[in-house]
């Protein structure tokens, strides 16, 4: 993980029970996601990054924002007969994704792209850059953000 252009950089108390990271004092990170530069993360987000996760340079990812790579559903309707699944998935640079969003493992964002507050990105959904991504489940509509960025 790199520096953000702006850390907070503030002590998480030990009575949170979160590990501290470079971000946000109240955000989750697991694992290893890669997340590249002026990158930022609101508080009480989770980033699953152990299945493999990518985040470009840019981004903003709003508050109680949840990203997982992997889960956990064959594991535990099969008694744990099955193995948790993970699937690595990929966001694009200058992604905004808006509060409360869940983005399911295998999902690839395109460059310049917004997932809308709320919107839940089904496991393995391919979204083109510049792509607005919004409902339950989040439907995407290609070239719809270049409106933000004209």
């Amino acid at each position: 993980m790199r520096e953000p252009a702006e850390s907070p950089n503030q002590e998480v108390p030990s009575w949170h029970g979160i590990a501290s990271n470079r971000f946000n004092p109240h955000a989750w990170i697991v694992g290893e996601p890669e997340i590249g530069d002026d990158v930022w993360i609101g508080a009480f987000t989770v980033i699953d990054g152990s299945g493999g996760l990518v985040i470009g340079d840019g981004c903003d990812i709003s508050a109680g924002v949840q990203i997982y790579t992997h889960s956990t559903v064959e594991r535990c309707v099969s008694e744990r007969a099955r193995d948790i699944q993970r699937a690595s998935s990929s966001i694009g640079r200058n992604v905004h994704i808006g509060a409360n969003a869940v983005v399911l493992m295998g999902a690839d964002i395109g460059h310049h792209s917004v997932v809308a507050a709320g919107a839940v990105v089904t496991e393995n959904t391919v979204a083109p850059p510049y792509s607005v991504l919004r409902g339950v489940p989040a439907r995407v509509f290609p070239d719809a953000a270049r409106r933000f960025a004209d």
